[in-house]
């Protein structure tokens, strides 16, 4: 029978996810449902390509997030990616031990769930990550915006160590503009 995953796994596996893809389905908070490809290059970058006919496309880049609505003619809404909890796996080095950083750590059929949030800034929300063992495996997250929202994202298998390029999380590069 496997055990709860340590916090000290969790974070070297974190740590040695530098490049993967995985498709992903993503239950939002108001009940919809999408689906499309994840792209992961630690630090930092991180790109969400929806399906269609979501024409969606969010990019976590140069410490910030765009979100491209492909149905719109308007710039991408931009944040600095601090204020989002993903920061949180996108750093150079994942330390989940940091003092405050865990605030539940569980394990309920053979999931390990951590939340976790930035100790400095716990007003940006959380991000409830849900991992399995044998190997260990990013199962799912769920990201609890500090406004109440609640958004889903389950995983399939991660391809890991792909080759990607760094054009593709270019936010400048990406922008409706260029695609034309």
């Amino acid at each position: 029978m496997a055990e709860k995953l340590s916090l000290d796994e969790l974070s070297t596996y974190l740590d040695g996810l530098k490049t993967a893809q995985a498709n992903f389905t993503q239950f939002n908070g108001d009940g919809t449902r999408s689906t499309g490809t994840l792209y992961l290059k630690r630090p930092w970058k991180m790109r969400f390509e929806y399906n269609p006919p979501d024409q969606t496309l969010v990019l976590a880049a140069s410490l910030s997030v765009a979100i491209f609505d492909g149905k719109s003619n308007q710039p991408p809404e931009t944040y600095p990616l601090k204020r989002t909890p993903l920061h949180l796996i996108l750093a150079p080095n994942v330390d989940l031990k940091t003092a405050k950083m865990v605030v539940g750590h569980g394990y309920d059929n053979g999931v390990t769930t951590v939340f976790a949030q930035d100790p400095k800034n716990p007003e940006y929300g959380q991000l409830e990550l849900r991992f399995t063992a044998d190997p260990v495996r990013l199962q799912e997250w769920v990201v609890h915006d500090g406004g109440g929202g609640r958004t889903r994202v389950v995983l399939d298998e991660l391809d890991r160590n792909v080759e990607l390029k760094n054009s593709i999380f270019n936010i400048q590069l990406n922008s409706p503009e260029k695609n034309r």
